[in-house]
């Protein structure tokens, strides 16, 4: 008999590594799912990254984590979701700073023309540092943006992962909104 995902959760969070890897192997393809969905969402046009590659190293980043709590199939997922914008960011940052030469800058002609990819990626930072800062007062919302915008799950599914009502779930989303665009600014895309 396959234990459940609850079961999986528990075992996972006691520190079972059998249990962490089962848990990831049954969501393995709603993970997959995810990780193109990140991709999709949050990079620049040009970003080399694959779906493939971001799933496993969001799993090698989760593995090597001590002490993280998924108590439901929601908080791992906006966990998952977390590890991910994370590593596409870090991506970013290391991409732009390498084909920028890192530290070394070069003098450049007043009239050539900018980057529309460093503007995608300074956009990406300031949402990310965003729902870090939101996730420190209050965890709930910044995983409500993650699973919303980020995981792309609908209202629906997010309400039955929390136990909670749709229009309750769109009432955080709103309250997310309002403090994203107090926060960013421009806040239309989520």
């Amino acid at each position: 008999m396959e234990p459940s995902l609850s079961a999986l959760i528990a075992s996972a969070e006691r520190g079972d590594r059998s249990a962490a890897d089962a848990l990831f192997a049954v969501l393995y393809s709603e993970l997959h799912r995810l990780a193109s969905r990140q991709l999709a969402k949050g990079a620049a046009p040009d970003l080399t990254l694959g779906t493939t590659t971001l799933l496993h190293s969001a799993y090698l980043e989760m593995a090597d984590r001590e002490g993280a709590v998924f108590p439901d199939r929601g908080r791992f997922m906006a966990y998952a979701s977390r590890v991910m914008r994370g590593l596409i960011i870090d991506y970013v940052r290391r991409r732009q700073a390498k084909k920028r030469g890192g530290l070394f800058e070069l003098t450049s002609l007043a009239d050539e023309p900018a980057d529309p990819a460093a503007g995608e990626n300074k956009d990406l930072e300031r949402v990310g540092a965003a729902l870090d800062e939101l996730a420190t007062f209050d965890p709930p919302l910044a995983q409500l943006v993650d699973l919303k915008f980020f995981c792309g799950f609908s209202f629906a599914e997010i309400a039955a992962m929390r136990g909670l009502s749709e229009r309750t779930v769109q009432r955080q989303w709103e309250k997310a909104r309002i403090y994203l665009h107090g926060v960013i600014g421009d806040a239309g895309s989520l």
